[in-house]
């Protein structure tokens, strides 16, 4: 299918590039002209001067941006271009609510939106080996399933528009709390000497492994946290959990923990590193300094 690009950040290029190696993808759009141009250089696709002008051109849409404002910014920029049959898969992580309202938007056009975020990390953006959720028109997730199946590996249809994002919401808190015991399991490993490469090679196997602990204890134990998934995108996403779970009346105590321990790196500098940096928190209560405010090295 004629496929066209929106947002080329850390997942979305790699996202870009599977599109490509699988021939559907004929064009892009960025904010930034300098990745846009450094995209075209690389694979020889073409450029949209605008939003509109990628959809009126392409048979699906894929946007892989960071926050809700930006999805329907997006959404209200390309309608010009939209005409019925064209189908908008969102690849963002933003509220079961954004989705229905740019399913909403683009439906006046007689165009399906299909929210389908995505787990996996870069590097299953990579591999395309993405765990992709999907809510919004079955037929229209039946049409797309090419475009998604170039992308990920396990692609599930959840049901109605913002099915997708409340899938990706119980996911984010899962990531919450596995990374929170990753880092806690760390942390003692260091305190009581063990060799850090054994524990992880040992326990990767054990009852207790998880994508997290194989793929971002390595980053603890060297205390090196390259941005994977960045502390400020994942305190974002949890604000999504956080207000969906307000709309039941509770607060959930690992979102609501991890959250304000995410706020402090923050404020310490650490919000462009990867949640695994989590670590830095855990290791602390084991020093002298366990009480003093983490501040950026």
């Amino acid at each position: 299918m004629k496929t066209g690009f929106i947002g080329l950040g850390a997942m979305g290029l790699s996202m870009a590039r599977n599109l490509h190696r699988s021939g559907q993808l004929v064009g892009v759009w960025n904010r930034s002209l300098e990745k846009t141009t450094a995209w075209v250089a690389e694979s020889g696709c073409s450029a949209a001067q605008n939003p509109a002008e990628l959809a009126s051109s392409v048979e699906v849409l894929v946007l892989c941006v960071s926050a809700d404002a930006d999805v329907l910014s997006l959404i209200d920029a390309l309608l010009p271009g939209a005409r019925p049959g064209l189908i908008v898969i969102d690849c963002s992580t933003v509220s079961a609510t954004t989705a229905r309202d740019a399913a909403a938007r683009l439906s006046s056009k007689g165009a399906a939106f299909l929210d389908c975020p995505v787990s996996g990390g870069v590097e299953g953006a990579r591999d395309a080996t993405l765990a992709i959720m999907c809510g919004g028109d079955a037929d229209a997730f039946a049409r797309a399933r090419p475009v998604l199946e170039a992308m990920g590996k396990t692609i599930t249809h959840m049901g109605p528009s913002g099915f997708g994002q409340s899938t990706k919401a119980t996911n984010q808190i899962l990531c919450a709390g596995v990374i929170q015991a990753v880092a806690e399991a760390m942390a003692f490993a260091k305190a009581e000497g063990l060799p850090l490469d054994k524990v992880i090679d040992t326990l990767g196997k054990g009852a207790g492994s998880s994508w997290y602990f194989i793929h971002r204890a390595p980053f603890m134990a060297r205390e090196h946290f390259p941005a994977g998934f960045k502390v400020r995108l994942h305190e974002k996403d949890l604000g999504i959990c956080h207000d969906m779970a307000l709309k039941h009346g509770v607060q959930l105590p690992v979102v609501e923990t991890t959250r304000a321990q995410y706020q402090g790196l923050m404020q310490a500098g650490y919000g462009d590193d990867d949640i695994s940096t989590l670590f830095r928190l855990k290791d602390a209560l084991f020093t002298a300094g366990a009480h003093t405010p983490v501040t950026k090295i």
